[in-house]
């Protein structure tokens, strides 16, 4: 199942739009949520009763609208509209252990002016117990590419796995790409690491004979490497946490950081710390 949330903003009704895509790629159901104050949901009499339903309805409208959008894209898919009585992020997070991927926009009506992405997207990336997309548009037509970002580190794995699933999905090439940057601490040039890389990219080709695979050695800071690899393509994965790992942040360095600049939608592959 694919989970996505919608606010009634534009950048929710692009996340339904690409989830109901991703649901008929995969042959999946989709699931749209629209996250309620616990209060307004169960708030039936009382004092604040009429505001409660007048915040309900406005749900009610939010998600017939998201689903009128998801429907009118790929009719054939199994959908389900449903509320989540909770604060956004922790209503999603909470939801999403039975969901394969949660979708969400790179911005809500909730944003703070200036913000390059929005607090739910950045809570849930770091949070999810699955999966995340964030839903950007892309600044021109996408080509038939999948970029992903990898350094080596356990997450990589998983991040190629999830990439060569996207790109046989589309039949699309995929472009796998590794910054080496001394200054910052970036190097992929450690040998196990190295070594693990080529095995698992090996076993993918061997399980995906159909997807064109491109390998790239980048000299520079992994962001804008992965940010101008990322520039015309259809998605861009990366995982939770890399070699570039800071102490104390939710998300890895880069993965944090791509969520601002990526320029496009951005897969951040859950692994382990």
């Amino acid at each position: 199942m694919i989970l996505v949330g919608v606010d009634g903003s534009r950048a929710g009704l692009e996340a339904v739009v690409w989830a109901a895509r991703e649901a008929a790629l995969r042959d999946v159901p989709l699931t749209v949520a629209h996250a309620l104050p616990r209060w307004a949901y169960e708030t039936e009499t009382g004092r604040f009763a009429e505001v409660a339903a007048w915040m309900r309805e406005g749900g009610r409208s939010v998600l017939a609208a998201a689903e009128e959008r998801a429907r009118a894209d790929r009719p054939e898919i199994g959908l389900r509209t449903t509320f989540l009585p909770d604060d956004p992020r922790a209503a999603l997070i909470e939801a999403a252990r039975d969901a394969d991927l949660l979708v969400v926009g790179s911005h809500g009506l909730g944003g703070v002016r200036g913000a390059l992405v929005g607090s739910v997207a950045y809570g849930v990336a770091g949070h999810a117990p699955c999966d995340v997309v964030v839903v950007r548009p892309p600044i021109s037509a996408p080509a038939r590419e999948i970029v992903a970002g990898v350094d080596g580190s356990a997450a990589s794995p998983r991040v190629l796995e999830f990439a060569f699933a996207e790109a046989a999905l589309r039949g699309a090439r995929l472009r796998v790409v590794r910054a080496k940057d001394h200054r910052s601490g970036y190097d992929p040039a450690d040998p196990g690491g190295t070594d693990a890389l080529k095995e698992t990219l090996a076993g993918l080709r061997a399980r995906h004979p159909g997807v064109p695979v491109v390998e790239e050695l980048v000299h520079g800071h992994p962001v804008e490497a992965l940010r101008e690899a990322a520039a015309g393509a259809e998605l861009l994965v990366v995982g939770s946490h890399g070699h570039g790992t800071f102490a104390g942040l939710v998300l890895g360095s880069v993965s944090h950081a791509l969520l601002h600049h990526a320029p496009g939608p951005l897969a951040v592959v859950r692994t382990p710390r």
